[in-house]
């Protein structure tokens, strides 16, 4: 059943469409309202962003987004950045239709260091302003996200706005609240934004960019929030020959985006998750990318299904190198390269909050996962109730001695796990079976 499985999906993401240039006799024409056929044409509008020279003039923000609204005005086309650091005090927004392009690693984007200050006055749900204890460093057209708890049940809130207007220690938002920012609950606002992100948005291809979050100079923002890139509710977006690097948080997240391939892209040094294929993600495909030096390397989120990770090369990540779990299941794990990982090569998580959310029907085969953990490391480690998975394969081996780790545990509560020519070597046990004991 799991072979059919695998082999159904690579039949899905494997399958392209062909586009007829425009010029040859008897091509497809496009047509108005037209949106899932393509012409491959020609000559398409480009907008050029430089710091010396260009259609546009500029090293931030600001130059990028007036670009990229051109663009999108227009309905498509791409935006060139040239070389040079472009220091950002807010998102570049991306609407659908566009190409955001740079010269690789000379085009540098980055962000401001953050301020974090505490609101002064109460804010409602309704209001469209805040009031800043201190507006030093602070300026209109700023990115920010607030935070605070819920005066209602406690939780925590954060809501990412742009200071549009000024009077004092007061800014209007660019949108409503909300929700309530009550002075009892110690509200804060924070110069804390994704570099890129785009919410609602399709059909987007974003490649051959260098984004540092400037890690040593900003607080963290949650990885459901933000990132080097942040998506929501989006498709069809590609993000290739990126480097994202050094954000308080994720280096790629997407959240409820559906068709996201993430190509041969290096993302390392972020505090949290290097890439993060988010909540009900379907069909995401991650292939030739190195991760390396995040906390977690590739980290499967809640409820991602039908996806693809291959030929990755992930190296040296703090907990683990690949991480599954809440009702991630029906995906391919294939050819990646495991390496270093701090605590765990390749996690199954255990999600016993519900009925069946743990991580089935999943494959992972063909993979490499070597030197996991410290003298008790786990190369796999197979949690909870999970069912229905296939290994098969797999190279695990230990470099290092055998200590007291393990190539694969299994929980007593595994179900219906087949294990097919997998090599292991080096460690002290091999497979560790609780469910046997």
């Amino acid at each position: 059943m799991l072979s059919s499985v695998g082999a159904g999906f690579l039949a899905g993401v494997t399958r392209s469409h062909a586009m007829a240039p425009p010029t040859e006799k008897g091509a497809q024409r496009f047509v108005d309202g037209d949106d899932r056929t393509g012409v491959e044409w020609a000559d398409e509008l480009i907008i050029r962003v430089g710091q010396n020279k260009g259609d546009i003039v500029g090293q931030d923000d600001k130059a990028i987004q007036a670009a990229v609204d051109y663009v999108a005005r227009l309905g498509s086309g791409t935006v060139k950045i040239g070389p040079g650091i472009y220091r950002l005090r807010n998102s570049i927004h991306l609407p659908s239709g566009i190409r955001l392009t740079g010269c690789g690693a000379e085009s540098i984007l980055t962000k401001i260091d953050s301020r974090e200050v505490e609101l002064s006055a109460d804010s409602d749900w309704y209001d469209q302003e805040v009031t800043l204890a201190d507006a030093a460093g602070f300026k209109v057209g700023d990115g920010v996200t607030l935070m605070g708890k819920s005066p209602h049940h406690g939780g925590t809130q954060v809501i990412k706005r742009t200071l549009v207007a000024r009077a004092g220690n007061r800014f209007k938002l660019n949108d409503g609240l909300r929700k309530n920012l009550w002075m009892s609950e110690k509200p804060t606002c924070a110069s804390l934004f994704p570099l890129l992100t785009s919410e609602n948005c399709s059909d987007v291809l974003i490649e051959n960019l260098c984004l540092d979050g400037n890690l040593a100079n900003n607080a963290n923002l949650n990885g459901n929030y933000g990132g080097n890139i942040f998506l929501q509710d989006c498709n069809r977006f590609t993000i290739r020959n990126v480097e994202a690097r050094n954000f308080n948080g994720d280096g790629i997240s997407f959240q409820i985006c559906h068709d996201v391939h993430v190509e041969k892209c290096h993302i390392h040094g972020n505090q949290g998750n290097g890439l993060h294929p988010g909540s009900g993600a379907q069909r995401p495909v991650m292939r030739g990318n190195l991760l390396e030096n995040n906390n977690i390397g590739l980290f499967w989120c809640w409820g991602v299904k039908h996806g693809l990770a291959e030929q990755n090369r992930i190296k040296g990540n703090r907990a683990q190198g690949m991480s599954i779990g809440h009702n991630d299941t029906d995906n391919l794990m294939r050819d990646n390269e495991i390496i270093g990982s701090g605590k765990v090569g390749v996690l199954f998580r255990d999600d016993s909050r519900g009925q069946n959310f743990w991580a089935n029907r999943n494959v992972l085969e063909n993979n490499r996962v070597i030197d996991s953990g410290d003298e008790n490391g786990i190369a796999i480690d197979i949690r909870g109730n999970t069912k229905d998975v296939l290994l098969a394969g797999n190279t695990i081996r230990e470099n290092r001695g055998p200590a007291k780790r393990e190539g694969i545990h299994i929980g007593k509560a595994v179900e219906r796990l087949t294990l097919r020519h997998n090599v292991i070597e080096g460690l002290e046990n091999q497979i560790v079976d609780d469910r046997k004991s």
